[in-house]
């Protein structure tokens, strides 16, 4: 699962061989300070030579200064891959992410998403940026002093060799299972993400229902279970590194044992036998060290999985390999012909059913219906958020299947009922449509839109900072902004999902201002809550339950009866009861 993502490491071999070498010198070093260490008790303690000892420790001092160097290069040259391959998967899952339709987000929770970006990337950058180094110096080292062990002791070293399936065998058996277990535990964790998202961007519906104590346990039922989770990997881990300690030490005292009664009996060399257990512990150690690496490569393993899960989702919907040209200039004209569609989460019940319509450039047009009528439906498919069923879709006459989406959704603008602030600065809010536009275009797309008159009261003008979703702004204002965004995106369509349906009467004057100014010269199709702002606009189309029912001007639908009549009647009755 790792090696996956090596082609993130493709481009940086340069710095992978420097770490390469820099890793070779630092385990050779180690496996040369146990021959130093032969030299300084045979030629220098039992010889009682004072030079041949000089000699010995100068030796083992240039060692020590080459292995110091090289544990320096190789650990800045790993921690910066490690850094760096964060990043580049960050960029690449995020760049992935956005590419996916709404589609994808009405199965996957967003903090799930979130959590796969941050928590597994970092297990990631750990691995990447040292244990994978962690583990491969110690598997040098390992098998050097194993290499060293026989040149030194054949009889003892097949002592240690008889010994390594004990300690192999449990690393393989807990392994798995630590992996396992680290997978349900980034589970878990993006659980707890996914509900910390959720209940802090709705706080003011959590506080305004007193809903923090039910908000509290459910969260600590969460967290709880991630900690259960998390302990039975640790409980794993920590008999598998207690195992390998135990097998890996126990088997050196044996060897210092029989190894005291061969140099006690003349057959081996004090030095050789210090090298000898010098090496062993190496072994040991390298197979201590190993078993516990092996944890964080499991636990990486399983966050790998999540991410690659991400980066292997394609998105449906895509530029074809030729994408058609769409006209330029934009004329504006779109229209629907016998479309079906459903969405993936209602499979059984269409949202549009045979949907004809025409829309010719420069066109008022209006839908109106009952809530599920197909009208925020027809804004999605028209940006190509999803693809029809059956049926075809024509933007500016051509088919947009055939049409790169970034191309189709440059020919509309968007104005929500809900209008969508970030948190930024209230320039970087309307930039947001053409982040090329100059200071000048900021400013009189602001004032276009009737939004001058607030911002100049702002403690720092168009610098501003908003807060997260323009908590700053009233409805009114965050409604301007949205349309100052439009404004300065300049698109031959405007979508436009009424909206003054929320605002008081001050707000809504203003509001209709600056709809005036974004409405001139386009193309419009607007999503009608209120009756009595849509007289004025050249068609009113009429749905329900996905299909067309009626077409006309306000005064020839209301002449003609219908859905349409009866729906504007209960409306007008409770405006003129309510005032």
């Amino acid at each position: 699962m790792l090696a996956r993502i090596g082609g993130f490491l493709k481009p940086y071999r340069g710095r992978i061989a420097i770490a390469v070498v820099a890793l070779l010198v630092a385990a050779g070093c180690v496996l040369v300070l146990g021959q130093g260490l032969r030299q300084v008790i045979d030629a220098g303690f039992a010889a009682r030579d004072p030079a041949s000892l000089d000699r010995a420790l100068i030796g083992l001092l240039v060692v020590v200064g080459v292995l110091s160097v090289a544990t320096f290069a190789r650990f800045y040259s790993v921690s910066w891959l490690g850094e760096r391959i964060t990043a580049d998967l960050r960029r690449a899952v995020f760049g992935r992410i956005l590419d996916l339709p709404p589609g994808f987000f009405e199965a996957t929770r967003t903090g799930e998403v979130i959590s796969r970006l941050t928590n597994d990337t970092a297990l990631l950058e750990v691995v990447i940026g040292s244990s994978a180094s962690f583990a491969v110096r110690n598997f040098l080292i390992t098998t050097g002093s194993l290499v060293m062990l026989i040149v030194t002791s054949p009889k003892l070293t097949a002592l240690v060799v008889l010994g390594v399936p004990l300690v192999v065998v449990p690393i393989l058996l807990f392994g798995r299972r630590v992996r396992r277990l680290s997978r349900a535990t980034q589970d878990r964790v993006a659980d707890v993400s996914a509900y910390v998202d959720e209940a802090l961007h709705e706080i003011r519906t959590v506080q305004a229902y007193g809903h923090e104590p039910h908000d509290r346990r459910l969260f600590a039922e969460r967290v709880e279970s991630t900690f259960v989770t998390a302990l039975r990997r640790i409980r794993q881990r920590a008999a598998l590194i207690s195992m390998v300690i135990l097998l890996s030490f126990g088997s050196v005292g044996v060897i210092l044992w029989i190894g005291g009664h061969d140099v006690l009996a003349g057959r081996l060399s004090a030095g050789q036998l210090s090298a000898f257990v010098f090496y062993a512990v190496l072994v040991a150690g390298g197979a201590a060290a190993i078993s516990e690496v092996i944890g964080d490569l499991q636990r990486a393993a399983g966050a790998t999985e999540r991410l690659l899960e991400l980066l292997a989702t394609e998105p449906e919907i895509r530029a074809p390999s030729n994408p058609l040209a769409l006209p330029d200039p934009p004329r504006g004209g779109f229209d629907f012909a016998d479309v079906t569609f459903f969405y993936p989460s209602r499979p059984d019940a269409p949202a549009l059913a045979d949907f004809t319509l025409t829309v010719r450039s420069g066109e008022r047009i209006a839908l109106v219906g009952p809530s599920g009528a197909g009208k925020s439906t027809v804004f999605q498919l028209l940006l190509r958020y999803y693809e029809p069923g059956r049926g075809e879709i024509r933007v500016d006459g051509c088919e947009v299947r055939r049409a790169d989406p970034r191309m189709v959704r440059s020919r509309f603008a968007l104005v929500p009922q809900d209008p969508v602030i970030f948190a930024a600065s209230v320039r970087e809010n309307v930039r947001y449509a053409r982040p090329d536009a100059s200071d000048v275009e900021v400013v009189e797309a602001c004032r276009a839109a009737y939004a001058m008159e607030f911002i100049e009261r702002l403690p720092e003008g168009l610098d501003s900072y908003l807060g997260e979703r323009g908590v700053r702004l009233s409805g009114g204002q965050r409604q301007r902004l949205s349309i100052a965004r439009a404004l300065l995106a300049d698109r031959a369509v405007l979508l436009l999902d009424e909206a003054t349906s929320s605002l008081d009467a001050q707000s809504e004057r203003y509001v209709q201002l600056a709809l005036a100014h974004l409405m001139e010269g386009r193309t419009t199709l607007i999503i009608a809550h209120r009756f009595s702002t849509v007289q004025g606009v050249d068609r009113i189309v009429v749905m329900d339950q996905g299909r067309i029912v009626a077409s006309g001007t306000h005064g020839e639908l209301m002449r003609a009866g219908g859905l349409y009549a009866r729906l504007a009647a209960l409306q007008f009755m409770a405006e003129a009861e309510t005032a």
